[in-house]
């Protein structure tokens, strides 16, 4: 189902087709650039949204032959009522395979700038992105196999093979939990006579654990052109993940640093990478050393942060898509950081409970900076509050199922 209004469609500033939430959808705002949002959820939140320009409800995700066909048929309508192909932009892994599966169909419907074959599916798995990492002569943790693990004396850190599949799945149930992305072991002897980590052995991959607290891990943030020139960047630094060490970002900012910038440039250009990007980097605490743990071939929650401190990669990606229009030299802020305050206060906890962080230290920590919200927007507040009522909802049910199992048991 395609609901827009048709009037605000024109060729000259044809509008996005976003598979994403408000956190991509807000930095189009700010650059003027129309969006139509594409979700699964005919609740999603960020339908409610003041910059929404129209919506699209897609087949569930288990049924991703439909859900493609779907992407494709709206690209196609839009095409004909602006005259021309409009750009898609997705914000997950999911999505990311979806296209590279039916590369040539997205290619001639969308406007889209994709790595070739080779570099993004590996992109897309642990292992072949190791495989990747050493033929280019990337510095990345050494991987294990399962047979050298019990032999291995120092840290390891165990992951998901794949980068799509591993939430809400018996993996990070059972093996990471709390919404971890990793699992980190003092040796790899402890590793391997985990019963969980023997039985999904098939489906993690194993590597040496670079030492660092969670400010050890920067990233580099970029668009690139066909060639695999970077038409713009920015580098950005988390404060907090949750949990610490192996969870998602809560608490990120940008920073200045001429030597990462240069570091990360050169080995974007080197891969090559082209259209957004975001490089993850750590640094060993003991030797100084990066070290280069992933990259992801998608817009992001980083873009949202980059766009209040003056670089929006997805007006620069847009642009170039549309119009092949290259941006002038440009230079960012620092000022403003991005919270997801749910999860940063698990993470305040958890540090809290290693006595490595205080309250006062937190609430400190927030309220001495400008703040842009993972949902949240004193401009935008309707995606808030659908979130709430959701919840709500939720919670209800949960109570109203409880009087009814009672009775059910009772009887």
């Amino acid at each position: 189902m395609l609901e827009i209004d048709r009037r605000k469609l024109t060729a000259e500033r044809p509008p996005v087709l976003l598979a994403a939430g408000t956190v991509l959808l807000r930095p189009l705002a700010m650059a003027g650039i129309p969006a139509i949002v594409a979700s699964s959820d005919a609740n999603d939140p960020t339908f409610a949204s003041r910059y929404c320009n129209g919506r699209c409800i897609l087949p569930p995700r288990s049924e991703p032959e439909a859900l493609v066909d779907a992407l494709l048929d709206v690209g196609d309508r839009l095409c004909k009522l602006v005259g021309r192909r409009v750009p898609l932009v997705y914000g997950e892994d999911y999505f990311l395979e979806l296209i590279y599966a039916h590369r040539e169909r997205f290619t001639k419907t969308f406007l889209l700038l994709l790595s070739e074959p080779e570099v993004g599916l590996a992109l897309l798995t642990k292992d072949r992105f190791s495989a990747l990492a050493r033929d280019r002569g990337f510095p990345v943790p050494r991987s294990i196999p399962w047979e050298e693990l019990p032999e291995t004396d120092v840290p390891v850190l165990a992951k998901p093979r794949s980068k799509s599949v591993w939430k809400h799945s018996p993996i990070q149930d059972e093996l990471f939990g709390d919404g971890s992305k990793a699992r980190v072991f003092e040796n790899g002897r402890e590793a391997a006579s985990q019963a969980g980590i023997a039985r999904f052995r098939d489906q993690l991959t194993f590597q040496t654990y670079i030492g660092g607290d969670d400010r050890q891990l920067w990233s580099f943030h970029g668009v690139s052109d066909e060639h695999g020139t970077v038409l713009a960047s920015f580098v950005g630094r988390k404060l907090r993940t949750s949990p610490p060490f192996t969870g998602e970002s809560s608490f990120i900012e940008l920073i200045q640093d001429d030597e990462l910038a240069t570091f990360g440039k050169r080995m974007a250009e080197q891969v090559p990478l082209k259209g957004i990007f975001k490089m993850d980097f750590k640094t060993d605490a003991k030797s100084g050393k990066h070290f280069l743990l992933e990259v992801n071939a998608r817009f992001n929650l980083w873009n949202c942060l980059g766009a209040e401190n003056g670089v929006n990669l997805l007006a620069v990606a847009y642009d170039y898509l549309v119009a092949r229009k290259r941006p002038p030299p440009l230079s960012y802020r620092t000022d403003t950081r991005w919270l997801c305050l749910p999860l940063d206060y698990r993470a305040y906890r958890q540090l809290a409970a290693r006595r490595e962080l205080s309250l006062v230290g937190w609430i400190t920590s927030i309220l001495s900076t400008r703040i842009v919200y993972n949902v949240f927007a004193w401009r935008d507040p309707a995606p808030l509050v659908m979130t709430f009522i959701r919840k709500l909802r939720k919670l209800l049910r949960l109570i109203m199922a409880g009087p009814r199992q009672w009775r059910f048991t009772a009887s």
